[in-house]
């Protein structure tokens, strides 16, 4: 799973990796951490303009949800249930992509789990990447605040990441 990720590139450098233009530059900065868990705004691509890099909160929140709470169980989405999950079943048409230069794992190196070790997984350029992701838009009914949130779609560890795992 997918909790902690980097965004260390230039809003220029992001532009022209993915051919696409940054809708509100006051909300983009660079982290070397981006704990999943914050619920932060980071950018992404939707499928619905891919010419706008826009700032999605992490965490999706079903357009059908009650409050925003059910957004600290929907930063990741495995796609092998995607299409099982209530969570999710709303947002699979709505694809995007979620932009970074790194992503972290960690080991664990005892049966307890007291003892672990963080990988940063990066491109061995550093080059920009994206997660595949699903997004969706949510009315808080007592403000009338939109929220655009997202998940990270995730799948099996392959034979690489598996060492890790």
């Amino acid at each position: 799973m997918c909790f902690y990720t980097q965004q260390t590139k230039k809003a220029v450098e992001v532009e022209n990796r993915f051919n696409a233009k940054i809708k509100n530059k006051t909300l983009f900065n660079t982290s070397n951490v981006i704990n999943g868990f914050s619920f932060p705004r980071t950018p992404i691509i939707t499928n619905g303009d891919t010419s706008i890099i826009q700032h999605f909160q992490w965490g999706l929140i079903p357009f059908w949800a009650k409050d925003e709470t059910i957004k600290k169980y929907t930063l990741n989405a495995k796609i092998e249930t995607l299409h099982e999950k209530p969570s999710f079943r709303g947002a699979v048409k709505n694809r995007c992509l979620i932009i970074a230069d790194g992503f972290y794992e960690w080991q664990w190196l005892d049966t307890k789990g007291r003892n672990k070790q963080r990988y940063l997984i990066k491109l061995n350029n550093d080059e920009l990447f994206a997660f595949a992701g699903i997004w969706s838009e949510w009315i808080n009914k007592e403000t009338g605040e939109i929220i655009n949130s997202y998940s990270i779609i995730t799948t099996q560890a392959n034979e690489l990441m598996s060492k890790i795992f």
